[in-house]
């Protein structure tokens, strides 16, 4: 019992590690800096768009790699190994981010997307790992220990780095600028340093004999990845459950990536969003255990639910706002859903996949997320730019720029609420009980 309890916090303990990549990194500094600091002086929809390129060719890569990796990882049991191996490969993008000068967006946006793929690699091995340490009546809890972890380990070095950023001088430090840069060594500092407890402390079963890691482990991966194929086309389920992830994930995702720099575009003041952030981590912490709760009561399906319904509700309210209070509130109202949704999505497909081939199912249930992360920002960026050239009079004022500016912001933030829609349509024709039954004959 005390070596399960120690599994299940070293598990919980990488969310703490890597989700001040995703705090600082993804949603606070990058999006800032790299309008301020390596776009300085362009058009804030070009911006936009650059960064929502650079989300999406991260995505990708880890798109197209993840089940193959997974397939791999299961053959070999090398789960933590993988995890290992992708979440340095974060840690130093990381670090090299501080390396990045002024201007060089595009140096910026190759650096991040490696670390974006670090950080989402190691994430497949990470959720493939659940199924190790909690069975099926305490995974909805345990995956919302892990949110809950994430948003109070990320939240405390985010806060630390937004004080560095706030007053500088009281850090030694010669201005934000440099606040922020030695902010992106501490978010790698911290995640190497945490992620320790996940590769000491979770166990990892064995694989048989036969399937131990050898020289045709690769090629037998890809055989296996194929043979997988095969078993999902029987498996409509699980393939209805991941669209309809793909589809309200990918509203999640663009909002968590792209809501400091929407924003940032209605013309709010970078330390207030970064504020609005901090506020939504420490309200995700206690909201994410209270959702792992509710699915264990009512089920996580009528989780995913709610959370969908406030995210619709705080999109609406989002594209219309016009003040910084605001903002404050929708980071509240997002915070306690941001990790419920998460954490329900995860424990819910745990139930529908087969116990012996966690990495390699889950490595598809990532790439869908990854895809999503795609299509997302590229959506948001590409509205943004479509409405600004049909709203831009021919020969525009210097208030026209900023009004066309701001309206555009607001349609492109208003292409999500389709994703989330279509989403929670097809949520509602997945049924647990036969995708249990399909994995259970596989």
């Amino acid at each position: 019992m005390k070596s399960r309890k120690k599994a299940v916090w070293g598990w919980a303990m990488y969310d703490w590690a890597n989700s001040a990549f995703a705090t600082t990194v993804m949603s606070g500094f990058f999006p800032v800096f790299f309008k301020q600091y390596w776009s300085a002086g362009v058009d804030v929809n070009l911006s936009t768009a650059r960064l929502g390129l650079g989300n999406a060719a991260a995505g990708l890569l880890v798109a197209l790699a993840a089940p193959i990796l997974g397939a791999v990882a299961d053959r070999g049991s090398a789960r933590k190994r993988f995890l290992a191996l992708f979440a340095y490969l974060g840690v130093l993008m990381t670090a090299a981010l501080f390396f990045v000068g002024q201007g060089q967006w595009a140096f910026a946006v190759v650096v991040y997307a490696m670390g974006v793929i670090g950080f989402s690699g190691a994430n497949v091995f990470y959720d493939a790992l659940l199924p190790e340490v909690a069975g099926e009546k305490e995974v909805d809890f345990v995956s919302g220990l892990g949110f809950s972890m994430g948003y109070l380990g990320g939240g405390l070095l985010f806060l630390v780095n937004v004080l560095m950023v706030v007053m500088p001088q009281r850090f030694g430090l010669a201005d934000a600028g440099q606040a922020v840069r030695i902010g992106f060594l501490t978010v790698a500092l911290w995640w190497g340093f945490f992620t320790l407890f996940i590769l000491i402390w979770v166990p990892e079963e064995s694989a048989p004999a036969t399937r131990t890691i050898t020289a045709g482990i690769w090629s037998g991966g890809f055989a296996q990845l194929k043979h997988t194929f095969g078993q999902m086309r029987h498996m409509k389920t699980v393939l209805l459950f991941l669209c309809a992830y793909w589809l309200y994930i990918d509203g999640v995702d663009t909002i968590i990536r792209m809501a400091v720099d929407y924003g940032m575009s209605l013309g709010f003041a970078s330390n207030d969003l970064l504020l609005a952030l901090l506020v939504t981590q420490f309200v995700g912490f206690p909201a994410a255990l209270g959702f792992g709760r509710l699915g264990q009561r009512f089920g996580p399906r009528k989780g995913i639910y709610i959370a969908i319904g406030v995210y619709v509700a705080a999109t609406f309210w989002g594209i219309t706002m016009t003040r910084k209070e605001e903002f404050y509130v929708l980071a509240v109202v997002i915070g306690l859903v941001q990790g419920g949704i998460q954490a329900l999505s995860r424990s819910y497909y745990s139930r529908l996949i087969p116990a012996d081939k966690p990495a390699e199912f889950y490595g598809f249930y990532n790439m869908l997320g990854k895809f999503a992360a795609i299509i997302g920002p590229v959506l948001v960026g590409g509205v943004g730019l479509l409405m600004r050239r049909i709203l831009m009079p021919a020969n525009p004022s210097a208030t026209d720029l900023v009004q066309v500016g701001t309206l555009a912001a607001r349609w492109s933030m208003a292409s999500v609420l389709i994703l989330f829609a279509a989403g929670a349509v097809l949520l509602y024709f997945v049924d647990e009980e036969k995708g249990r039954a399909q994995a259970r004959m596989l």
